[in-house]
């Protein structure tokens, strides 16, 4: 083998390695350049070693840059590692940079850690914090009860036992400092409906409900409502009242079934008692016939033992026959008289 001298081998080795120094250089120009040019030429700059960085943290740089440049231009300036930091902790940065610019021009304090904090709260629900921050600036409008409900109104019964059905439209807009943690719209809804059935049921009559029904709105706003929850209530209108049932002259029908049927079932008891106390006088009556039988069925035998002791003659026997026919004919004329004038 020939060997090569030492300058040669050292001449190549740096010419490889500037090579490859040279080819890395190149591709991070060709990966990053075009962004590092985009953020300094926008007057949100940020080093090639950052964007480097990036993409080893597995954060896409492009957005980072898009969202610090669109911030920049609003005159907002984020720094790329807290965009970073919601990025990796899985919030939407457009999102929040785009929100942070709504409510810096519409003149609504918020902060980027609140503008992170509702942004990661309402990643599950559908919901984003651009969102929250447009509600702020135009209210939205609630109707209570939910068109999702069974019913698309709410029932309430006044005083004098008319039931009223009513809808109301709730204006809400989102309070941003009770966001997170504030109760929802579900809450506002069934606060809402709680409020407009005080309101009705403590109505002396269904007129005052229909001539006067700001008074609803009036009261269920003096309840506070919007207390702990994620909206400022602004007004409350109620859209349709009207009458639906006569509830007090139903209850007070179906009280008097009632009535009728336990006076029924008190009369049928005494009915039943007055039957026993009927069989039972029959039975007695039965008994004491018996005894009357009994004590008949003894008279011959005090006859007889008249005639063997000397005591009665022949005589006054035949005398108490005759006796005995008479009174059994009265009694034959005295039974056919009666079975003629039943007729």
């Amino acid at each position: 083998m020939i060997a090569l001298p030492l300058a040669f081998t050292v001449t190549t080795i740096l010419s490889i390695g500037a090579l490859i120094f040279v080819g890395i250089f190149g591709l991070i120009l060709m990966n990053f350049f075009g962004l590092w040019i985009q953020a300094k030429s926008a007057g949100a700059p940020v080093s090639i070693i950052n964007l480097v960085f990036m993409r080893f943290r597995k954060v896409p740089p492009a957005l980072i840059v898009n969202s610090r440049i669109t911030a920049m231009k609003a005159n907002l300036a984020y720094s790329t590692d807290s965009l970073e930091a919601h990025y990796l902790s899985g919030g939407d940065v457009t999102n929040v940079v785009l929100a942070l610019i709504a409510a810096d021009k519409a003149g609504i304090p918020l902060t980027f850690e609140r503008a992170c904090a509702i942004d990661l709260a309402t990643k599950d629900t559908g919901k984003t914090v651009l969102e929250a921050v447009r509600t702020s600036i135009n209210p939205m409008v609630i109707d209570c009860p939910s068109p999702n409900a069974t019913s698309n109104k709410i029932t309430a019964v006044a005083k004098d036992g008319i039931a009223m059905n009513v809808r109301a439209r709730v204006t809400v807009r989102t309070n941003l400092d009770r966001f997170v943690g504030g109760a929802t719209e579900e809450t506002i809804i069934a606060r809402v409906g709680e409020g407009i059935v005080t309101s009705v049921g403590s109505a002396e009559n269904y007129k005052f409900v229909l001539e006067n029904p700001d008074n609803i709105s009036k009261l269920v706003l003096g309840k506070g409502v919007d207390s702990a929850t994620a909206f400022e209530i602004l007004s409350i209108d109620v859209a349709d009242v009207d009458v639906a049932d006569n509830v007090g002259a139903r209850l007070q029908a179906e009280q008097a079934e009632a009535d009728k049927q336990i006076a029924q079932a008190k009369a049928e008891m005494r009915r039943a008692a007055a039957v026993a106390v009927e069989q039972e006088m029959s039975a007695r009556t039965q008994e004491m016939r018996a005894k009357v039988v009994e004590a008949e069925s003894e008279v011959p035998q005090a006859i007889a033992e008249a005639f063997r002791n000397g005591n009665l003659g022949i005589m006054d026997y035949v005398k108490y026959q005759n006796v005995k026919a008479d009174t059994d004919m009265r009694d034959s004329i005295a039974k056919t008289e009666d079975h003629s004038s039943d007729q």
